[in-house]
Protein backbone atom coordinates (compact mmCIF):
# COMPACT_ATOMS: atom_id res chain seq x y z
CA UNK A 1 0.00 0.00 0.00
CA UNK A 2 1.05 2.92 -0.78
CA UNK A 3 2.23 6.07 1.92
CA UNK A 4 1.45 9.23 1.24
CA UNK A 5 3.61 12.18 3.29
CA UNK A 6 1.43 13.67 5.74
CA UNK A 7 1.26 17.71 6.09
CA UNK A 8 3.97 17.99 8.01
CA UNK A 9 6.37 15.83 5.82
CA UNK A 10 4.91 18.03 2.75
CA UNK A 11 5.55 21.42 4.32
CA UNK A 12 8.83 22.51 4.21
CA UNK A 13 10.99 23.39 7.50
CA UNK A 14 11.23 26.87 9.06
CA UNK A 15 13.84 28.06 9.40
CA UNK A 16 12.44 31.56 11.26
CA UNK A 17 14.96 34.27 11.11
CA UNK A 18 17.37 31.95 9.11
CA UNK A 19 14.78 32.50 6.09
CA UNK A 20 13.53 35.77 7.03
CA UNK A 21 17.00 36.97 6.73
CA UNK A 22 17.67 35.34 3.78
CA UNK A 23 14.37 36.66 2.33
CA UNK A 24 15.66 40.08 3.45
CA UNK A 25 19.04 39.64 1.33
CA UNK A 26 17.06 38.30 -1.66
CA UNK A 27 14.84 41.33 -1.67
CA UNK A 28 17.46 43.38 -1.07
CA UNK A 29 19.78 42.09 -4.33
CA UNK A 30 16.62 41.99 -6.50
CA UNK A 31 15.82 45.64 -5.76
CA UNK A 32 19.52 46.74 -6.39
CA UNK A 33 19.06 44.74 -9.77
CA UNK A 34 15.62 46.30 -10.54
CA UNK A 35 16.13 49.90 -9.48
CA UNK A 36 19.56 49.75 -11.23
CA UNK A 37 17.70 48.79 -14.56
CA UNK A 38 14.71 50.97 -14.05
CA UNK A 39 14.88 53.24 -11.20
CA UNK A 40 13.36 53.91 -8.23
CA UNK A 41 9.49 53.94 -9.50
CA UNK A 42 10.11 50.56 -10.33
CA UNK A 43 6.93 48.53 -9.19
CA UNK A 44 7.52 46.49 -6.01
CA UNK A 45 5.78 43.32 -7.41
CA UNK A 46 8.23 42.82 -9.72
CA UNK A 47 11.13 43.04 -7.03
CA UNK A 48 9.29 40.51 -5.28
CA UNK A 49 8.91 37.84 -8.64
CA UNK A 50 12.77 38.12 -8.71
CA UNK A 51 13.64 37.56 -4.89
CA UNK A 52 11.28 34.67 -5.44
CA UNK A 53 8.98 35.65 -2.80
CA UNK A 54 5.29 37.14 -2.09
CA UNK A 55 4.72 40.50 -1.86
CA UNK A 56 3.05 40.02 2.00
CA UNK A 57 7.30 38.70 2.90
CA UNK A 58 8.40 42.28 0.97
CA UNK A 59 5.53 44.25 3.13
CA UNK A 60 6.55 42.39 6.51
CA UNK A 61 10.44 43.27 5.93
CA UNK A 62 10.15 47.11 4.34
CA UNK A 63 6.36 48.51 4.96
CA UNK A 64 6.61 50.85 2.25
CA UNK A 65 8.65 51.79 -0.69
CA UNK A 66 10.75 54.34 0.48
CA UNK A 67 12.00 51.52 3.19
CA UNK A 68 13.21 49.60 0.45
CA UNK A 69 14.88 51.86 -1.79
CA UNK A 70 16.65 52.94 1.46
CA UNK A 71 18.28 50.27 2.06
CA UNK A 72 19.36 49.79 -1.70
CA UNK A 73 20.63 53.00 -1.94
CA UNK A 74 22.02 53.42 1.52
CA UNK A 75 25.32 51.11 0.50
CA UNK A 76 25.92 54.06 -2.89
CA UNK A 77 25.60 56.60 -0.33
CA UNK A 78 27.83 54.70 2.46
CA UNK A 79 30.75 54.03 0.16
CA UNK A 80 30.55 57.78 -1.06
CA UNK A 81 30.91 58.50 2.28
CA UNK A 82 33.60 56.57 2.93
CA UNK A 83 36.01 57.54 -0.07
CA UNK A 84 35.30 61.24 1.08
CA UNK A 85 36.49 60.21 4.89
CA UNK A 86 39.25 58.08 3.75
CA UNK A 87 42.96 59.22 5.02
CA UNK A 88 44.81 61.43 2.09
CA UNK A 89 40.93 61.71 0.20
CA UNK A 90 40.56 64.47 -2.70
CA UNK A 91 37.52 65.44 -4.23
CA UNK A 92 39.09 64.21 -7.57
CA UNK A 93 38.89 60.59 -5.78
CA UNK A 94 35.62 60.66 -4.28
CA UNK A 95 34.23 61.98 -7.76
CA UNK A 96 35.53 58.91 -8.97
CA UNK A 97 33.64 56.51 -6.69
CA UNK A 98 30.64 58.63 -7.26
CA UNK A 99 30.91 58.57 -11.30
CA UNK A 100 31.70 54.96 -10.62
CA UNK A 101 27.87 54.42 -8.92
CA UNK A 102 26.31 56.77 -11.39
CA UNK A 103 27.43 54.18 -14.47
CA UNK A 104 26.23 51.36 -12.42
CA UNK A 105 22.60 52.03 -11.30
CA UNK A 106 19.85 54.62 -12.74
CA UNK A 107 18.51 54.29 -9.15
CA UNK A 108 21.54 55.83 -7.92
CA UNK A 109 21.05 58.43 -10.61
CA UNK A 110 17.48 59.20 -9.47
CA UNK A 111 18.27 59.81 -5.93
CA UNK A 112 20.96 62.34 -6.66
CA UNK A 113 18.38 63.93 -8.75
CA UNK A 114 15.63 63.87 -5.80
CA UNK A 115 13.96 66.99 -5.64
CA UNK A 116 15.93 69.17 -7.65
CA UNK A 117 13.60 67.56 -11.24
CA UNK A 118 10.45 69.47 -10.48
CA UNK A 119 8.02 66.60 -10.47
CA UNK A 120 4.90 66.11 -9.78
CA UNK A 121 3.51 67.11 -6.51
CA UNK A 122 2.44 64.03 -5.49
CA UNK A 123 6.18 62.72 -6.52
CA UNK A 124 7.99 65.33 -4.29
CA UNK A 125 6.20 64.25 -0.95
CA UNK A 126 6.06 60.59 -1.45
CA UNK A 127 8.41 58.80 1.08
CA UNK A 128 11.01 57.36 -1.60
CA UNK A 129 11.31 60.85 -2.53
CA UNK A 130 12.05 62.38 0.65
CA UNK A 131 14.22 59.46 1.83
CA UNK A 132 16.66 59.85 -1.66
CA UNK A 133 16.29 63.68 -0.80
CA UNK A 134 18.45 62.55 2.45
CA UNK A 135 20.32 60.55 1.12
CA UNK A 136 21.30 63.19 -1.99
CA UNK A 137 22.18 65.88 0.81
CA UNK A 138 24.31 63.17 2.41
CA UNK A 139 26.63 62.68 -0.73
CA UNK A 140 26.45 66.48 -1.32
CA UNK A 141 28.08 67.46 2.29
CA UNK A 142 30.72 64.71 1.43
CA UNK A 143 31.43 66.90 -1.91
CA UNK A 144 31.49 70.28 -0.47
CA UNK A 145 34.14 68.85 2.32
CA UNK A 146 36.25 68.51 -0.48
CA UNK A 147 36.35 71.98 -2.45
CA UNK A 148 39.00 73.84 -2.00
CA UNK A 149 38.48 78.05 -2.09
CA UNK A 150 38.21 79.15 -5.57
CA UNK A 151 37.33 76.33 -6.74
CA UNK A 152 35.24 76.02 -9.79
CA UNK A 153 32.05 74.38 -8.56
CA UNK A 154 32.40 76.33 -5.03
CA UNK A 155 29.31 78.57 -5.78
CA UNK A 156 26.30 77.87 -3.82
CA UNK A 157 24.86 74.71 -5.49
CA UNK A 158 27.13 74.48 -8.37
CA UNK A 159 28.77 71.41 -7.55
CA UNK A 160 25.57 69.31 -6.85
CA UNK A 161 24.16 70.99 -10.14
CA UNK A 162 27.25 69.69 -12.17
CA UNK A 163 26.98 66.20 -10.59
CA UNK A 164 23.32 66.33 -11.95
CA UNK A 165 24.44 67.39 -15.48
CA UNK A 166 27.09 64.78 -15.88
CA UNK A 167 24.33 62.22 -14.74
CA UNK A 168 21.92 63.30 -17.32
CA UNK A 169 24.79 62.48 -19.91
CA UNK A 170 25.43 58.72 -18.26
CA UNK A 171 23.54 57.15 -20.95
CA UNK A 172 24.33 53.93 -23.38
CA UNK A 173 23.86 50.37 -23.63
CA UNK A 174 27.09 49.37 -21.60
CA UNK A 175 28.89 50.45 -18.60
CA UNK A 176 32.02 51.06 -20.47
CA UNK A 177 29.81 53.59 -22.84
CA UNK A 178 28.31 54.84 -19.60
CA UNK A 179 31.74 55.48 -18.01
CA UNK A 180 33.40 57.39 -21.45
CA UNK A 181 30.16 59.65 -21.61
CA UNK A 182 30.33 60.74 -17.61
CA UNK A 183 33.87 61.11 -18.30
CA UNK A 184 33.39 63.36 -21.11
CA UNK A 185 30.80 65.69 -19.76
CA UNK A 186 33.31 66.47 -16.49
CA UNK A 187 35.99 66.68 -18.86
CA UNK A 188 33.70 69.49 -20.52
CA UNK A 189 32.80 71.37 -17.44
CA UNK A 190 36.71 70.88 -16.65
CA UNK A 191 36.76 69.29 -13.67
CA UNK A 192 39.13 66.72 -13.27
CA UNK A 193 38.27 63.09 -11.61
CA UNK A 194 39.97 60.00 -10.30
CA UNK A 195 39.93 56.67 -11.10
CA UNK A 196 36.81 55.48 -11.72
CA UNK A 197 35.61 52.40 -9.19
CA UNK A 198 34.11 51.03 -6.15
CA UNK A 199 35.39 52.44 -3.11
CA UNK A 200 37.86 49.36 -1.41
CA UNK A 201 38.52 50.78 1.47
Amino acid sequence: MTQHPTTEERRPANDGPKAAARNRAALIAAAREVYAEHGLDAPLSGIARRAGVGQGVLYRHFPDRAALADAVLEENVREVEQAAAAAGATLAGVLGVLTWHLTESAAFIGLLHADRTGGRTEDRTDGVHAHASALSERVARSLRGHLTVGHRLGEADDLMLAVAMVSGAVTGPTRAERERRALAAWRLLGVEVGAVRPFAG
